[in-house]
């Protein structure tokens, strides 16, 4: 049985709403047979016009090849995902006389099971983790911006992929995914750190609930919470987060 409980919500920015076009972000949180945490994140590049699609089938497919193959992955295995997703996305631009870069999309991705945690990111968006209860929250995987303002990096970049992968020997108490939407409200830049506040109100929310798996009241707490202007009079893009707690 799945020793995980999760919430999760992602909300369409206020520029979308302007402008009248759809959410750019995807996520995805599953478990695999044996209980295994699978989450992953996905924002679709504002400048591609199918960048919503390519977030779509980053998520999709790399929870699911984690899922079947049912344990913590290492580095090649997940290069090897990587370059199925990007196969994957490649033929999917051809079929509809696109190119890749219109499918543009970060990644972040996150397996952990009793032991280890393996996260893999591409791009901005962060992730990070707290040890125990009562412990402090650490940014395992910080956003990676490119060479000019406002630009990161993609899975289907031309130049090849700029991924980043970390193991950990010990399972996290509590992990959260986020795209770049909410990473200026929840990180501090100056001195690079995750201050507990934000995440310790998402994780003790979950804490008088039994029930494994996804939490769904909570989630579409999260989901109003990320639409109230207290958020977006700070950030006017995308919002998506996963908040996951090992019970």
């Amino acid at each position: 049985m799945s020793k995980w409980k999760w919430i999760a919500a992602s909300r369409r920015g206020t520029s979308h709403e302007r402008s009248d076009t759809h959410r750019q972000d995807a996520y995805r949180c599953v478990v695999s047979r044996y209980g295994r945490l699978i989450a992953a994140v996905s924002d679709g590049a504002g400048s591609a016009s199918h960048s919503r699609y390519g977030a779509v089938i980053t998520c999709r497919l790399l929870t699911n090849r984690a899922r079947a193959y049912g344990r913590v992955p290492s580095r090649g295995l997940f290069e090897e995902w990587i370059d199925e997703l990007r196969d994957t996305i490649a033929t999917t631009a051809a079929r509809h006389d696109l190119q890749m870069r219109d499918f543009a999309a970060t990644m972040l991705f996150a397996m952990s099971d009793a032991r280890s945690l393996f996260i893999a990111h591409i791009g901005d968006g962060a992730i990070v983790r707290q040890d125990d209860p009562d412990g402090l929250w650490e940014c395992v995987s910080w956003p990676e911006s490119g060479e000019y303002a406002s630009t990161t990096f993609f899975v289907t970049d031309n130049a090849g992929v700029r991924l980043r992968t970390a193991t950990f020997e010990h399972s996290p108490h509590a992990l959260a995914l986020f795209s770049d939407g909410i990473e200026r409200l929840v990180l501090d830049f100056a001195s690079q750190t995750a201050p507990s506040g934000f995440f310790d109100t998402m994780s003790r929310a979950m804490k008088d609930s039994e029930l494994p798996g996804a939490q769904r009241a909570l989630s579409r707490q999260l989901h109003s919470y990320l639409g109230t202007p207290k958020i977006n009079e700070r950030t006017d893009d995308d919002k998506t987060m996963i908040v996951a707690v090992r019970r």
